[in-house]
């Protein structure tokens, strides 16, 4: 029998769920006696005649749960639980740190709100300030954020301090292969 079937140590879990069901799957869960969390925000938003605060998921589509495997027919025997999240048939626990940290913020009341993820060594463009519009990689030193930008041809680089605020994820563009054509390299028109 695989390690998966033998846990028996309750790990938190991100269950992806339906749309909008967020709360129906929190509430089901806590009923089933599972420890469920799902961090939220309230955003102001402006209707017709008034403005009014709503609450939305800091992660949209997400509900963490905390349960050991043997239960995890009542985690998918709720209603609008579509997949435990992992890597194709291995579920992957969510590190228990980082479910701390959004419990601690979500009880401090500090102000919290969904934001990119951007990673250390990421593409990325400051989107304002005095540097609005310089592309570069996101490090992290003890100092603070630095952009780092490049000369290859050089093959040397300075670093920036920059407020990770500002800066935003360069998508990253594909390029089309060159066809053959004949004897010649030719790009797509």
């Amino acid at each position: 029998m695989s390690e998966l079937y033998l846990q028996t140590e309750s790990q938190w879990y991100a269950l992806y769920v339906r749309v909008r069901h967020e709360r129906a799957v929190e509430k089901q869960l806590a009923e089933k006696g599972l420890e469920a969390f799902l961090p939220c925000y309230e955003s102001r938003r402006k209707w017709a005649d008034r403005f009014k605060t709503v609450e939305f998921p800091l992660f949209p589509g997400y509900v963490f749960c905390r349960f050991s495997l043997p239960q995890r027919t009542l985690v998918q025997s709720a209603f609008g639980v579509v997949r435990i999240v992992g890597f194709g048939n291995r579920w992957m626990p969510v590190n228990e740190g980082e479910i701390l940290a959004l419990q601690q913020a979500m009880g401090a009341g500090v102000a919290c709100e969904p934001t990119p993820y951007l990673a250390v060594g990421q593409r990325v463009r400051v989107g304002f300030g005095p540097l609005q519009g310089v592309e570069g990689i996101l490090l992290d030193t003890k100092k603070g954020n630095r952009l780092v930008l490049s000369v290859t041809l050089l093959e040397r680089s300075v670093s920036v301090e920059v407020d990770e605020s500002t800066v935003e994820v360069v998508p990253v563009v594909k390029l089309q292969p060159p066809r053959m054509q004949g004897n010649l390299l030719s790009r797509p028109a």
